[in-house]
């Protein structure tokens, strides 16, 4: 009885051994799999893979908490952000605590208007030159100084030239002979030594020699230069002042390169200036110069001002305006590109509540609006603001930026209907559903991008057409009649 007993006993006890061993061995299975491999965390449905911080998001946490890079919480990776995918995933909530504003790409008038800064100068193709005609000595100079502004036939000097006395002499002499002929080479003469009409006249009239000749300024303006002293000895040719008119100025303005190529020649343009408080002055650009300032990128754009009494004076300040050449263009807040350097991105608001980069060709730029050349179409959604925390997500995900080619074009949605009613700016159309709008079939008006694309059609045709979302409302920009219709 007693070894009977002993064995049942023993048998117990190697079971309760087995089941001791076997619950230490799965606890150890599961403490393993704990520490090596966390169970993922579900958050609104959504699977949570780990927490990163998004400033420095390769490097993961197992828990939710506050970031030890920088002063902000850790957000989740979720699972369904798989790389490879259609856009990267972002909580709404997260979006919404960022202030995320999500803005339609839409066409609308870009105001062209261009303004620069710049300074008034000279106008240096109104320059006379005053020069000595025949060698000679200054014999008397009037008060004059370089920067004097004076009026046409200013006395400069009275210069003594004895060449022309003897010739003046000789004239004299031969008209007293009466022979015309010799009378009139010997005038000749005169002119060809450099003599004025002028002086020639008073000769004839006077019957005596001026061997001495006041120099004067053929044109009114500010004298540049002045090369006269008293007691001088001139050489034939010798410049003796520089005078610039001041009947039109230049204003040379500043204008980014990226910009002077929207500027033409004959163009109109209107400076404000800080010493004229509330008046405009009108001009033309009379030349864009070829030279690119290296320090600033800026191309001089020059414009002709008229100047009525002399008021703009060289190294005035001015703002200039080059008018408004308003056109229609398609349109995105400026806040919603990034620029990396190396292109130009903005992030598409996809259906689903994803987002993708995509490559954008950036025109001019108004009023806060940025002009899009290529890369988006009216009506695609894009993020004006946050942009960067979905930039950071979509690089983390291995998202890439969709390329200028794959974007849609002008007239991306595309249908078939029957025209109703048209007109030379709209159609009315009963159109077969819009799929990608998720819009049923029914009949509703369009606008027409161009006057010209209703033109050969009626009421009765089937046509097919392509639309965008424009800001004043669906407007078509393609437009067929149906094959065999």
């Amino acid at each position: 009885m007693t070894a009977h007993f002993s064995g049942r006993a023993r048998l117990g006890v190697a079971a309760a051994i087995i089941a001791l061993v076997a619950g230490a061995a799965g606890y150890g299975i599961a403490s393993f799999a704990q520490r090596g491999a966390p169970p993922a965390a579900a958050e609104n449905g959504r699977r949570i893979l780990y927490w990163y911080d998004p400033m420095v998001p390769s490097q993961h946490f197992d828990k939710p908490g506050k970031s030890p890079f920088m002063d902000m919480a850790l957000v989740p990776k979720y699972a369904d952000e798989a790389p490879g995918a259609a856009g990267a995933t972002i909580d709404p909530a997260r979006l919404q605590r960022l202030g995320a504003r999500i803005v339609a790409a839409e066409r609308g008038t870009l105001d062209g208007a261009l303004t620069a800064a710049g300074t008034i100068d000279f106008n240096e193709r109104d320059v006379a030159v005053v020069q000595a005609r025949s060698g000679g000595f200054v014999t008397r100079v009037y008060a004059r100084a370089p920067g004097d502004v004076i009026g046409a036939g200013a006395r400069l000097a009275d210069l003594l030239v004895p060449e022309w006395g003897g010739a003046q002499r000789e004239y004299l002499a031969v008209r007293r002979t009466g022979d015309a002929a010799l009378a009139r080479a010997a005038r000749q003469r005169l002119v060809l030594l450099g003599m004025p009409a002028a002086t020639i006249a008073a000769v004839e009239a006077g019957g005596r020699p001026r061997d001495t000749l006041t120099v004067s300024t053929p044109t009114g303006g500010m004298i540049k230069t002045l090369a006269v002293r008293a007691g001088m000895t001139l050489a034939a040719g010798q410049t003796l002042a520089e005078i610039n008119g001041t009947g039109t100025v230049w204003l040379n303005a500043a204008v980014p390169e990226a910009l002077a190529m929207q500027l033409r020649p004959g163009q109109s343009a209107g400076a404000t200036l800080t010493a004229f408080p509330g008046e405009r002055f009108a001009g033309r650009v009379a030349a864009i110069l070829p030279n690119v300032q290296p320090d600033t990128r800026t191309l001089t754009v020059r414009i002709e001002l008229p100047n009525r009494g002399g008021r703009l004076r060289p190294g005035m300040f001015a703002r200039v305006d080059f008018g408004a050449n308003a056109r229609e263009a398609l349109l995105v807040p400026t806040e919603a590109v990034i620029r990396t350097g190396r292109c130009n991105l903005v992030m598409l608001a996809l259906p689903g509540g994803r987002y993708q980069p995509a490559e954008v060709r950036v025109g001019a730029e108004s009023g806060g609006r940025s002009e899009i050349l290529a890369g988006l179409a009216a009506g695609e959604k894009v993020v004006a603001s946050g942009q960067f925390l979905i930039d950071s997500e979509a690089s983390l995900a291995a998202i890439p930026a969709r390329p200028i080619a794959a974007a849609k074009p002008a007239g991306a949605y595309e249908t078939v209907g029957r025209i109703d009613r048209i007109t030379k700016d709209a159609i009315t159309l009963s159109h077969q559903p819009v799929p990608a709008l998720s819009w049923p079939a029914m009949t509703m008006t369009f606008r027409v991008g161009t006057p010209a694309l209703a033109r050969g059609f009626k009421v009765g045709d089937r046509v097919r057409f392509g639309f965008d979302q424009a800001r004043e409302g669906p407007t078509i920009r393609t437009i067929a009649r149906e094959a065999g219709r």
